[in-house]
C-alpha cells in the first residue's frame, strides 16, 4: 500500500436479522456467507452450544459488534468479519439446530426457531450493525481492512485474506492445485485449514523470475501477483497449470523425499528447498532429469552441506539476497553435472 492517507468509503446500517437471513438465503445470495470465503463454520465444531448461548445473548439484548461486509461488482455483500455470527443466525432461523446449555432462558433448550413462539418475533426484529465497505475502495485498503480485522482470536492467513480479496481465475486455479495430492500433504497442509497448500503454489508463480522487483517483503510481493493476475484468461491459466504439474512431477520423479535435507538427523520438508528446486527444474528437460538422476541427488545433498548454503538458511531465509545465493549455489552444483 502506497504512503498516501487513504479513508474508506463506507456506509453503517442496522440490520434486522430477518432481513440478514433473507439476503443470506437468497438465490444467488444477496448477502454471501460461502465458506469458500473465509475459514469454514466453527461453532458447530464441538455441538452447538456456543451457537445457543450467542442467540440467547441475543435474546438478552446483549450489544452485538459490528459486522464488516465488502461491496462487490453485482451490488452484493462478501461478509469480511462477522460470519460466524451471521451464519449462527441463519442456521438457526432455518431450523438447522435446537438450542442447548442455555442458563438464562432454560426452558427454551431443545426449541428450533420455529418452536420459539411469541421469541420468534423478538429475534426477527433484532439488529445488528453492519459496515458496508462500498466497491469503489482499492483492494488493497480493504485487504489492510480485512488483515486489521481477524487480528483476534483466530487470524486469518495471508492467503486467506488474499483468496476473499482477490477471487478469479488465478484463485480459482490455486484451488484446484491445492488439492494435488503430495501438495496437500506438504507439511501437514491438509490438516491446516488455511490455504498454505495454495500460497505454496502462488510461490512458485510469483517467485519464477529474476526477482528484480521483489524487495524481500514476500507477503506483499505475492499480494501484489495475485493482484495482477487476478482475472488471467483461462488459457493463460491452464497454461500455468500444466508447467506447474509437469515440474513437480520432474521433482517426485528425481527424489524419493523431495524438498528434504536427507543428511540431516531429523530431514523435514523445507519451503526454502521447494522454492530452489522447483525453480531450476521448471527448465530442466525430461531426458535431462531422467539422465542426471542420481547426479541430481547427490548435488543437492552437497549443496545443503556447503557452509556458504547453510548461511543463507540462518536468518533472512527470505531476504533477496539469500534466495539469490541459494539459486547461484545450487547452479554451480548443476553445471558440475553438464561438465561431467
Amino acid at each position: 500500500m502506497n504512503n498516501e492517507k487513504q479513508i474508506l468509503n463506507l456506509y453503517p446500517i442496522d440490520y434486522p436479522f430477518e432481513t440478514l437471513v433473507s439476503r443470506a438465503n437468497s438465490e444467488p445470495p444477496k448477502l454471501i456467507l460461502n465458506p469458500d470465503f473465509q475459514r469454514k463454520y466453527k461453532w458447530d465444531k464441538d455441538g452447538n452450544v456456543r451457537a445457543s448461548r450467542f442467540i440467547e445473548s441475543c435474546l438478552m439484548r446483549i450489544p452485538i459488534p459490528a459486522c464488516y461486509f465488502a461491496e462487490n461488482e453485482n451490488n452484493f455483500h462478501n461478509v469480511i468479519d462477522g460470519v460466524q455470527r451471521i451464519t449462527t443466525i441463519k442456521n438457526y432461523f432455518n431450523d438447522d439446530f435446537a438450542l442447548e446449555g442455555l442458563t438464562i432462558y432454560p426452558e427454551l433448550n431443545e426449541k428450533r426457531f420455529s418452536e420459539l413462539g411469541d421469541l420468534k418475533s423478538t429475534l426477527e426484529s433484532t439488529t445488528i450493525r453492519c459496515i458496508i465497505l462500498r466497491k469503489e475502495n482499492p483492494k488493497e485498503l480493504v485487504h489492510e481492512i480485512f488483515a486489521r480485522l481477524n487480528q483476534g482470536a483466530v487470524k486469518l492467513t495471508d492467503q486467506e485474506i488474499r483468496h476473499a480479496i482477490y477471487p478469479g481465475t488465478l484463485d480459482s486455479l490455486l484451488t484446484e492445485l491445492g488439492e494435488n495430492e503430495f501438495i496437500a500433504e506438504f507439511q501437514n497442509s491438509k490438516s491446516k485449514d488455511d490455504r498454505s497448500n495454495e500460497e505454496l503454489i502462488l510461490r512458485f508463480f510469483a517467485l519464477d523470475s529474476d526477482l528484480d522487483d521483489y524487495d524481500g517483503k514476500l507477503s506483499e510481493y505475492l499480494d501484489k501477483y495475485m493482484s495482477n493476475n487476478q482475472n488471467i484468461e483461462v488459457e493463460d491459466a491452464a497454461n500455468l497449470k500444466e508447467t506447474f504439474l509437469n515440474t513437480l512431477d520432474k521433482c517426485l520423479r528425481t527424489y524419493e523425499r523431495p524438498f528434504v535435507d536427507t543428511t540431516l538427523d531429523k530431514p523435514r520438508q523445507s519451503v526454502a528447498y521447494y522454492d530452489l528446486i522447483m525453480h531450476s527444474f521448471k527448465s530442466f528437460t525430461d531426458e535431462f532429469i531422467d539422465q542426471n538422476k542420481q547426479s541430481l541427488i547427490e548435488k543437492f545433498e552437497e549443496l545443503c552441506g556447503t557452509p556458504d548454503f547453510q548461511k543463507t538458511l540462518a536468518g533472512g531465509l527470505q531476504h533477496k539476497s539469500s534466495i539469490l545465493k541459494r539459486r547461484e549455489l545450487w547452479n554451480q552444483k548443476i553445471n558440475e553435472i553438464d561438465e561431467n
